[in-house]
């Protein structure tokens, strides 16, 4: 896999760890569709496993699919 490197200037007063912002940005590029949990979780620096355990808690579903979807799956099954 192609990868690149990103630089970011914090200031000060975010406590989070690089490790709790890396998941944090790995989860939300999961939850856009831009990852897969695979993805996601080698960007985290996670096993798939972890990382799907941990997406909850940055209210991030595993269960991606819209409501819309759900709805139109139910009124054509």
């Amino acid at each position: 896999m192609n990868q690149r490197t990103l630089q970011l200037n914090l200031p000060n007063t975010i406590e989070q760890s690089d490790e709790e912002l890396r998941l944090l940005i790995a989860a939300k590029l999961y939850e856009n569709g831009t990852l897969t949990s695979g993805q996601a979780a080698d960007l985290a620096n996670l096993s798939k496993r972890d990382f799907i355990g941990r997406i909850g808690d940055y209210n991030v579903s595993l269960f991606s699919t819209l409501v819309e979807d759900l709805e139109s799956d139910i009124a054509n099954a």
